[in-house]
């Protein structure tokens, strides 16, 4: 392919997301090309260490009959690269090449990386809301303390034996206490400034993981408020069972919202070790943490489970390269995907990150996303409040998507994979 051959579509980004979206493009018969930084596909699944792992059964990220072996982080590079080679879309990679900037024109975009120049009618943002790692800035003076953020912590064995401060209320920082627990920390010490929710439990994540109930639930009818309450009542009897009504998030869980993390069994198991702190590192002096509060903590090693931020730093616009936080961006979308900021411009399922599977979530966007490119379906340009989450999205995408989504059938075929699709087979894309 030359640079200068005008394409219908780039797809920044190398993920599942970014991949996913090239198999529909080429499927619809778009002139398409993939630009992924690294050398290979996967995004951040293809940096992380061996320890990380999905928040679902693993067969519910898969689809259809890609394979996939687990739930660890190198089944799922494994998982994303099967994409590339069951549809030979290598053919339509860039790899090992930065998107130095990316500019809107008349005619749609030009893509620039370091050697070439390249022009598309349409741009797709792959590159995901968690790619780059975050951490509060801190101050530091003569710091000594050994600090890994959740991405970076390539072996939990350095946990051994150590006084550990874990900083963060998410799920990242939910897995860091496993892992201090399961590789015998001496000390467990947890600093957080709020909490999501999680879904207290004794079973394993990927068990406790399960999004075919929620499926169910949705395509039978069932109202997110009535969805809402069961959930509510179901949470505060764990949180009461499992003694941990110390750590209940503020307010009321909202599917709209929030996404349910599994429980983490080693954390659950011993909370009665972990000292707790509530507030934010303000300062970290020789081996010496002094938080917000103004108490002092000395700790041997600082784990980071923060989070991620969004990097859209190659975009030539101010207003998009500033946005760093995935609501942010969803704010200014419409119809989840559509950027208001700029024409001809998409952001894969922003507003479908919360409880479910994302390569569903990337499927179902991407496939209207080239059905809107074709003219055969119309994204409008109406932010959406809240989030919309696995099933949900297709009834969300059906009025918009009539080619994908047939007025007299979709809505039967769909229910039927809910109500009676084989747990342990992945769900189709109908």
């Amino acid at each position: 392919m030359h640079a200068q051959d005008p394409l219908d579509l780039i797809i920044v980004g190398g993920g599942i997301g970014g991949v996913i979206s090239l198999y529909y493009a080429k499927k619809a018969g778009l002139k398409v090309l993939l630009i992924e930084k690294q050398p290979g596909v996967g995004g951040l699944w293809a940096q992380l260490p061996a320890w990380q792992d999905i928040q679902i059964n693993p067969v519910d990220w898969a689809l259809g009959d890609i394979p996939i072996s687990g739930p660890l982080q190198a089944s799922i590079a494994r998982h994303i690269q099967a994409w590339v080679d069951k549809f030979d879309l290598a053919s339509s990679m860039l790899l090992d090449t930065a998107v130095t900037t990316a500019k809107e024109s008349p005619e749609g975009w030009t893509v620039t990386t370091a050697h070439q120049r390249y022009f598309s009618r349409f741009l797709i943002a792959a590159t995901g809301g968690h790619n780059r790692a975050f951490t509060p800035r801190t101050e530091r003076i003569n710091a000594s303390i050994q600090e890994y953020h959740s991405s970076a912590l390539d072996d939990p064995q350095v946990l051994t034996g150590k006084d550990v401060l874990v900083v963060g209320g998410g799920a990242s920082a939910y897995d860091l206490l496993d892992l201090c627990f399961e590789h015998q920390a001496r000390r467990v010490v947890w600093l957080y400034r709020s909490l999501k929710w999680m879904l207290p439990t004794r079973k394993p994540k990927h068990i406790a993981g399960d999004i075919r109930g929620l499926a169910k639930q949705q395509m039978s009818g069932v109202s997110i408020a009535q969805m809402n309450r069961d959930i509510n009542l179901d949470l505060q009897g764990r949180y009461e069972k499992f003694g941990l009504q110390d750590i209940l998030p503020a307010g009321e869980f909202d599917i709209t919202r929030d996404q349910l993390i599994p429980g983490r069994r080693a954390m659950i198991e011993n909370f009665s070790k972990i000292e707790r702190h509530q507030g934010e590192i303000a300062q970290i002096a020789d081996r010496t943490v002094q938080i917000s509060s103004g108490e002092r903590i000395d700790v041997d090693l600082i784990l980071w489970g923060t989070g991620y931020a969004m990097d859209l730093r190659y975009f030539e616009s101010p207003a998009l390269a500033a946005i760093t936080r995935v609501d942010e961006l969803a704010a200014r979308c419409g119809c989840l995907f559509r950027s208001l900021d700029a024409a001809k411009l998409f952001f894969l399922a922003v507003g479908l990150e919360a409880t479910g599977s994302a390569p569903w979530a990337y499927a179902h966007a991407a496939r209207t996303i080239m059905s809107h490119i074709q003219g055969k379906a119309q994204l409008d340009e109406v932010p959406v409040q809240g989030k919309i989450n696995h099933f949900e999205s297709a009834k969300f995408l059906a009025p918009r998507d009539p080619e994908n989504y047939p007025a007299a059938t979709w809505f039967a075929a769909y229910k039927d994979m809910a109500l009676t699709h084989p747990a342990e087979e992945p769900m189709p894309i109908p």
